[in-house]
């Protein structure tokens, strides 16, 4: 690919994930106002967040998928043309349960351009520049995390909370002719779709939210909070044993088998778990607690958003050259300690000046995270399976997010509620300690990393070692492979020694 055909993919694709990944947090500042609007609940916030977060989490794969088969330029622009859609159907809804519709079809865009946009980065740019090309990629992810709460609450300011999603339609129109234009149309070597698996994972994943955001307010053994968790949980579980089976599976078991990808999905969980969690309520407490406006509780949270997109290129380009490993532990372990900080100092009348060197640890600690992690996943398989590998591992995220907003949401209306500052305050510090302890996690699982990545030129399997769809078998051995002869497949692994440490 020329030099000027990579720039071009660079910007689009970064665009795109800009946009994206704004709406993580564009929405949070908007919250308090949102509630007051429109009349909703603790749990009507809850799926104003997650109703985008769940269908991006469980459909991130099925966009992997549909890319690969049908082609990542075409399946790319069809994603950001529904989120687009989406954005504009969120900035009319009429209630809370438009809105959150509008969510979800928001969330359906972005799982599918989201996944793509790492993959069609991926195979622009040299192997050996791939850290440097995800750490930027990641500072821009970053930067739409750190403009988040900011942007959303200029606009609440200025406007009215439904510009927040305005703001994505014409940046959404303009992308689109460009993408057609410059981007390449590429396919995978797995073409399948496993309808099955997707309907199982979707499924239970709600079931188990679904009661985890009801929980409180209805009872934990209520027929509309038990039933939904343990079918949900046991959806989960058919889930994992139809892809153990699955002859085209959109999660290939035998990734996990790899120590280096589990523990950095395992990692990825918690993290993700523990800071949307704890996002989610620090951004009310400026609003209901201390009074600010939403573009001053926007502001007063860059010293924590800010830092990806300073921090996070330096800690691509350091990943490169020390490895993920070092990398990741210090970051869980900075935002553990930061999390943990700010749940001991929170009250009331806390000066903020006390609360920015918490927020400037935990940001940092953040930073360290998104390019090692995408690195580490990518270099963990084979080139031909990154977008499936990427997808698993955005997925992972996504859902820790959900997991972690809900749990953390149904920790402080246990501990605390809405009523008044003290009992908000109550029920914020009681969940800070929870996601501390879940990041405190997410930090020993960076230390099962094993400490050396190796970058080979081939490895041997024997015939139908690797599975049919990806030796790309025919009768039950590779292609033009003779019976009991060892093949040669092009892959990226993790050292053999650290494979049998694990």
């Amino acid at each position: 690919m020329s030099k000027r055909a990579t720039i071009w993919t660079f910007i689009i694709t970064s665009v795109a994930v800009f946009m994206v990944s704004l709406d993580n947090l564009v929405v949070t500042t908007a919250l308090p106002v949102i509630k007051h609007d429109l009349g909703a609940s603790l749990s009507g916030l809850e799926w104003t967040v997650n109703a985008y977060t769940l269908t991006f989490a469980v459909l991130l794969l099925t966009g992997a998928a549909l890319g690969d088969r049908f082609g990542r330029k075409r399946m790319f622009l069809v994603g950001l043309t529904i989120f687009t859609l989406g954005s504009a159907a969120a900035a009319v809804a009429p209630s809370i349960g438009a809105l959150i519709a509008a969510r979800a079809l928001q969330g359906v865009g972005g799982a599918i351009v989201t996944p793509l946009t790492l993959t069609i980065l991926s195979a622009a740019v040299p192997p050996a520049r791939r850290g440097l090309a995800l750490g930027i990629w990641s500072g821009t992810a970053g930067l739409a995390v750190a403009l988040g709460p900011v942007i959303g609450g200029a606009i609440v300011d200025g406007f009215s909370w439904q510009f927040i999603f305005w703001v994505n339609v014409p940046i959404g129109l303009a992308l689109l002719p460009f993408a057609y234009m410059r981007l390449t149309e590429t396919r995978g070597t797995n073409r399948s779709l496993d309808l099955p698996g997707l309907a199982l994972v979707s499924s239970g994943l709600f079931g188990i939210v679904w009661g985890l955001v009801r929980g409180n307010a209805h009872g934990w053994t209520s027929l509309g909070v038990l039933p939904p968790m343990v079918v949900g949980a046991v959806l989960v579980a058919g889930f994992v044993a139809w892809e153990l089976r699955a002859k085209e599976p959109m999660v290939p078991m035998r990734f996990f088998r790899r120590r280096s990808f589990a523990a950095a999905n395992l990692t990825s969980v918690f993290m993700s778990f523990g800071m949307f969690g704890s996002i989610f309520l620090l951004a009310q407490f400026f609003q209901i607690v201390q009074g600010y406006t939403p573009l001053q509780a926007g502001l007063r949270t860059l010293p924590w958003t800010a830092m990806p997109m300073l921090v996070a290129p330096i800690a691509g380009i350091l990943s490169d050259r020390i490895g993920s490993r070092p990398l990741l532990i210090a970051g869980m372990a900075l935002m553990a300690g930061a999390l943990g900080w700010l749940a001991a100092i929170s009250s009331p009348t806390v000066p903020y000046a006390n609360l920015v060197p918490a927020f400037v640890m935990a940001g940092v600690g953040m930073s360290l995270y998104f390019a090692p992690v995408a690195n580490l996943v990518l270099s963990s398989v084979h080139r031909d399976e990154e977008g499936k590998a990427s997808g698993i591992n955005n997925t992972v995220r996504e859902v820790g997010g959900v997991f972690g907003i809900a749990v953390l949401a149904s920790v402080f209306a246990a501990a605390g509620s809405y009523l008044t500052p003290v009992s908000f305050v109550s029920g914020l510090t009681a969940a800070l300690w929870v996601g501390a302890a879940a990041v405190g996690v997410a930090t020993f699982a960076a230390i099962a990393i094993p400490p050396k990545q190796d970058v080979v030129d081939s490895v041997s399997y024997l015939p139908g070692e690797r599975g049919e769809s990806d030796a790309r078998v025919a009768g039950g051995r590779p292609t033009g492979a003779r019976p009991g002869e060892p093949v040669l497949v092009p892959v990226r692994v993790e050292d053999e020694r650290n494979e049998a440490i694990g």
